[in-house]
């Protein structure tokens, strides 16, 4: 990971865990200036308009803490469910951020009704991966990533809202990554993993 993207991202989150706790008016100022430094800072390393990162800082209150990704791992005759994404038109392990009022392993069962049209049982969780650790494009987010074993109980595939079709792929023969959602290395891991007793991967 770019070590001044990390910088930046901690005295983001510095500036605002002092602002959500901070009550002296002259603390208060010195946090706003540290996360509008912050927000300058990301605008010149990633081009990103600082429109788009104020508004992600401003949609983002209270305590810092890492943002929370669910992904559903599912394998039928030893080929795994992707979903092709709309935003990119590459292809991903059906999920996405965390709901509030959703445990994470209803929001796996919600994430594959909603992409891929299937109702499934969940399993178990067999990796909790943190996104930075594990070779993705940078993220102005730290994300954890947790990965579910589930199984399919009824449905027909088909795309969603934010998928244009689905597909079962063979290790060997995988289509195009959306590389922010998963990575090759995680894909085999997932293959690794499925229906095995091997104890959760985690960090």
């Amino acid at each position: 990971m770019n070590d001044i993207l990390k910088y930046i991202k901690r005295v983001k989150a510095l500036a605002q865990n002092g602002l959500a706790y901070c009550e002296n008016p002259f603390d208060i100022e010195r946090y706003e200036e540290l996360k509008d430094i912050s927000i300058l800072m990301l605008n010149k390393l990633t081009d990103t308009p600082i429109e788009k990162i104020e508004k992600l800082f401003t949609d983002d209150k209270g305590y810092q803490t890492p943002k929370v990704d669910v992904r559903a791992v599912i394998i039928n005759e030893g080929k795994l469910l992707l979903v092709k994404e709309k935003s990119d038109g590459k292809w991903s392990l059906p999920g996405g951020w965390c709901d509030i009022g959703y445990s994470p392993s209803e929001m796996a069962k919600k994430e594959v009704f909603e992409e891929a049209g299937y109702k499934v049982e969940v399993e178990k969780l067999i990796a909790l991966l943190d996104k930075e650790c594990h070779g993705h494009p940078e993220d102005i987010y730290h994300i954890y990533k947790l990965f579910f074993q589930c199984k399919i109980l009824d449905g027909e595939g088909h795309g969603g809202t934010e998928t244009s079709e689905i597909g079962f792929f063979s290790k060997d023969k995988l289509p195009e990554l959306s590389l922010n959602r998963n990575t090759r290395n995680q894909i085999m891991l997932m293959f690794d993993l499925y229906n095995t007793n091997k104890e959760t991967v985690f960090d």
